[in-house]
């Protein structure tokens, strides 16, 4: 049997077939439960290797370590089943196992190879450009759905979803008209299409519009915040009008949206709570009073120090909540479990700027502004290679700028002379530019 995209498959059941192309929505759209969605269709067809393997890789995406053992569980459970399956789904399982391995470039290149054979097989799209993601991997973020794009017709219902991962990639490729124009045209088809409104979103916030971001976001076109708020995507997204806030110099609703949208019950992963720590530790480079928020938060991730070493961009963000909780015992011990414990290819990415960066950030903590700027400025040029996306490492330039303003304004008027060419002038920039003792003309 082949599936709707004409991939084959190695099950017999309609059903199961249906409910793993529902499961597929789930995964590239956000919305609903996708274990769920995955379970039904092991239900349907519990012999179906695929079947597991694509839980298996929901699971990986999330970058929880503590759901590990279950991921390689599941591939365990698919390996016998996969004696008579097709080729193309053994590919799938040395992918995951590769990833679950914590050999993410090797996963990348096998599903590429999956996806030069069938450039419609979403699994393997959405677990590689998220794996570019992580990896920091901008060319192929962009290049990986290129490749692939062309070969999804208009009236499949899922290209709009293909279509704003393509957009998202032109942005970080620092290709903001395209990046924009393709969001766009993806929400024209499907406005409930969270990558794109997440795209053209980090646009406007690279393009320092601030104020058109913010409406951005609640614009009916793309069902304002009712039409994304029950997405997964949703937390990151009510960062990112929070990054607009902030833009603004409103810290106080920075503040509101973390106590309404980001902090407590409505985060409940790392991905989640490390949207919050990165906007807490912006606050309090403001000098916003953020109160025993950093307790909370800190206390969310249970067990930081013993988790250490899966991902070092999620590494980083614990690091922030201990250290803004004053917990400076526990930083230390998480630095040193990162350096002990990293595996695979997060080693690479540790060494080169995890632990540099953690580093840089306790001596800013701990109040040793020129020991900061030492550590944190020479890791401009490689803070890609952990992950993440330009908001989100905007956040070295913003604590270089405070370390600056107390030890080395001659660096500090160089990042906001940067800033000032890359985007215009905000209330953000005047502040900075305060802080360093120089007057803006507008």
């Amino acid at each position: 049997m082949h599936d709707r995209r004409d991939l084959p498959v190695g099950t017999a059941s309609a059903a199961a077939l249906d409910l793993h192309e529902r499961a597929l929505w789930h995964l590239v759209s956000f919305y609903g439960d996708p274990v769920a969605a995955f379970d039904a269709t092991i239900s349907a067809d519990p012999g179906w290797g695929l079947a597991h393997i694509a839980k298996a890789v929901f699971l990986l995406t999330l970058t929880e370590p503590a759901m590990l053992p279950q991921a390689r569980e599941l591939l365990a459970q698919a390996q016998p089943l996969m004696r008579s399956a097709p080729a193309h789904e053994r590919g799938h399982l040395e992918a995951a196992q590769a990833a679950a391995a914590g050999r993410w470039h090797e996963a990348c290149v096998r599903w590429d190879a999956l996806l030069h054979d069938h450039p419609r097989d979403l699994l393997a799209l959405t677990a590689a450009h998220l794996s570019d993601f992580y990896r920091g991997d901008a060319r192929n973020l962009r290049q990986r759905v290129a490749r692939v794009l062309p070969e999804w017709p208009i009236d499949d219902p899922l290209q709009p979803y293909v279509l704003g991962m393509h957009a998202f990639g032109l942005e970080e490729c620092n290709l903001y008209p395209q990046a924009e124009a393709a969001g766009r045209e993806a929400l024209a088809r499907d406005a409930r299409g969270p990558w794109a409104i997440h795209a053209v979103a980090h646009v406007m916030e690279m393009q320092g519009r601030h104020q058109e971001g913010a409406a951005w976001l609640a614009a009916d076109n793309i069902g304002g915040s009712a039409g994304w708020a029950d997405n997964g995507l949703a937390v990151h997204l009510w960062w990112h009008l929070a990054l607009f806030r902030l833009e603004a110099l409103d810290t106080a609703a920075a503040l509101a949206l973390f106590d309404a949208r980001i902090g407590g019950a409505a985060s409940v992963v790392n991905l989640q709570w490390l949207d919050g720590a990165a906007l807490l530790w912006r606050l309090q480079l403001l000098g916003a009073d953020v109160g025993a928020r950093w307790q909370a938060l800190a206390g969310d991730w249970a067990d930081p120090v013993g988790h250490a070493g899966h991902y070092a961009f999620n590494d980083v963000h614990a690091l922030l909540a201990l250290l803004g909780s004053g917990e400076f015992g526990r930083a230390a011990a998480l630095v040193d479990a990162s350096a002990k414990h990293a595996r695979e290819d997060n080693r690479a990415m540790t060494n080169e700027v995890g632990l540099p960066l953690m580093r840089g950030l306790t001596a800013y903590a701990n109040g040793d502004a020129a020991q900061a700027c030492r550590l944190l400025y020479p890791l401009r040029a490689v803070a890609h290679h952990f992950g993440g996306s330009h908001a989100q490492r905007d956040l070295i330039d913003q604590t270089l700028l405070a370390a600056a303003a107390a030890s080395d304004t001659a660096l500090g008027r160089a990042l906001l002379n940067e800033r000032r060419l890359a985007k215009p002038a905000t209330p953000l920039t005047d502040h900075w530019a305060g802080r360093i003792g120089l007057r803006l003309a507008h």
